[in-house]
């Protein structure tokens, strides 16, 4: 059957830009001013062409773009090329270890979420790596029938993905043409929120950063760990982000935790969700092109696009809850990740403008393959030894653990036998998670990282039918810690 919902069900999905250097303002309590935004590249006569470095600032690693400690958003339309001169300019000998033993700044990039290849030079995270001194040279091209919407890039070595991440080597990507499939988005205010986390294990002002974004002493689950992270929004942390009362803006919000979820609200609105992981509600149900929710659980690596409201007093808090995510998890505290203000000026949102893209709407019967018996099942299992999925840990020389044949649709089955919450992510390919634990999903959606709940499961549609991925790719938890501890596999597409 097609994957059709009422529009008037409310959904929870639960399924510098480097680290930040924090001002004296921030750390004292008072507030960190207007939201700002990295610079945005876009595509000139088709193709996008940027010099991107890898390097130290203030002591961790991060994006050099033109000189400065920054990660540019970029921004391309459907059959654009991505050409991307990626240089290492990390220390030979870096001074720490890495989760899996010794770091040894090797470095790549992974464009998460677009259907690209899996082969180089384009999304190729398996052979394609830069020792300190060395240069990647990406070419990603980007189908003419490319959903639209917003993905992001990162680096994914394995082994010191986590590393890399959580100090800020992360940026946005944006698709552009999803007004097409939502015309009333048209001339509407846009922001991009890059949300990631921070640490503050050895941060001498680790008590007034808690303090500045309110994090909650709440446990809401039987996590023992003390809080370890607090998160920013576009490198700054709990700025203030312009929206007049009763104002209709778009968001793209993109959770870049290395291993971190939040659960999103705007307090006293709801969230008008467009798409969910770069991939528009519209283009497989086109009859209810949006989901209306309250509140949002975004996993790492997880995406939100939504028309919010200004709230009606002209302040309020863009906040995450506390999630619970297990008694081997870890904690994800209650916090505030942005002052909303009626204000206008600095910091402003740019109005988006129309793109020439056609929709291209697939609605699927899909039935069949859903009471099928899964055609492949992943376990993810966990000791004080590592991370696992189907009782292996990832070794780059190894065979892939499952073949897949392009053209097709198939049901898989991703368990989680352990004691925390897994975001099971999946390069190249989008998948429908219709049932949770079993029983059906009341709005199902298309996504390329779902949440897995802990001694529980999910069932997913996988679509493996687009002929540009096939080749060697990966899937893993993205909870990066986990993935650099061995819970990743190869699927050749084929």
């Amino acid at each position: 059957m097609s994957r059709a919902a009422p529009a008037s069900r409310t959904v929870i999905v639960g399924v510098a830009i480097v680290a930040c250097v924090f001002c004296l303002l921030e750390l004292t309590g008072k507030p960190a001013g207007s939201l700002s935004s990295p610079p945005e590249l876009r595509a000139k006569n088709g193709t996008l062409s940027l010099t991107l470095h890898a390097a130290v600032a203030s002591g961790k690693n991060a994006f050099y773009f033109n000189g400065q400690p920054n990660a540019p958003t970029l921004r391309l339309a459907p059959g654009d090329k991505l050409k991307i001169n990626y240089i290492n300019d990390l220390p030979a000998k870096p001074p720490e270890r890495c989760l899996a033993g010794p770091c040894m700044d090797m470095t790549n990039l992974h464009f998460h979420g677009l259907t690209v290849s899996p082969d180089a030079p384009q999304d190729d995270v398996l052979t394609m790596m830069a020792m300190p001194g060395k240069t990647l040279h990406y070419t990603v091209q980007i189908p003419k029938n490319h959903p639209p919407g917003l993905y992001w890039y990162h680096t994914h070595p394995h082994g010191e993905s986590y590393r890399q991440v959580l100090d800020g080597m992360s940026g946005a990507l944006v698709i552009e043409g999803i007004e097409s499939y939502f015309p009333a988005l048209t001339g509407l205010p846009e922001r991009v929120l890059v949300v990631r986390g921070r640490s503050i294990k050895e941060d001498p002002q680790a008590a007034d950063l808690k303090q500045r974004v309110h994090l909650s002493s709440e446990v809401c689950g039987s996590e023992q760990e003390a809080p370890d992270e607090v998160m920013t929004v576009n490198g700054s942390m709990r700025p203030e982000i312009a929206i007049a009362p009763g104002e209709r803006q778009f968001w793209r919000i993109v959770n870049a935790s290395a291993d971190r979820y939040v659960d999103l609200e705007l307090e006293g609105q709801s969230f008008e969700i467009v798409a969910m992981d770069g991939e528009p509600i519209a283009q497989h149900d086109p009859d209810h092109r949006t989901r209306v929710s309250g509140r949002v659980l975004l996993p790492p690596a997880g995406r939100l696009e939504a028309i919010v409201t200004g709230p009606a007093g002209g302040t309020g808090r863009l906040v995450t809850h506390c999630v619970d995510t297990g008694p081997d998890g870890d904690p994800n505290p209650a916090m505030v990740l942005a002052d909303i203000v009626s204000r206008t000026g600095a910091g402003s949102a740019v109005k988006m403008s129309q793109t020439s893209v056609k929709p291209s709407l697939n609605t699927v019967d899909l039935e069949a393959e859903e009471k099928a018996a899964p055609r492949f099942t992943v376990t993810f299992t966990e000791d004080k030894n590592g991370f696992y999925i189907n009782g292996e840990k990832f070794a780059p020389e190894a065979a892939p653990m499952v073949r897949a044949k392009v053209g097709s649709y198939q049901h898989w089955k991703i368990v989680n036998a352990t004691g925390e919450l897994h975001p099971m992510h999946i390069h190249q390919v989008h998948f429908l998670a219709y049932a949770e634990n079993d029983r059906p999903i009341a709005d199902p959606l298309w996504l390329d990282t779902v949440n897995v709940p802990y001694r529980g499961s999910v069932d997913v549609i996988m679509d493996f039918t687009d002929p540009i991925i096939r080749g060697m790719s990966v899937f893993h938890c993205h909870l990066l810690n986990h993935e650099d501890k061995g819970m990743m596999a190869k699927i050749l597409f084929e």
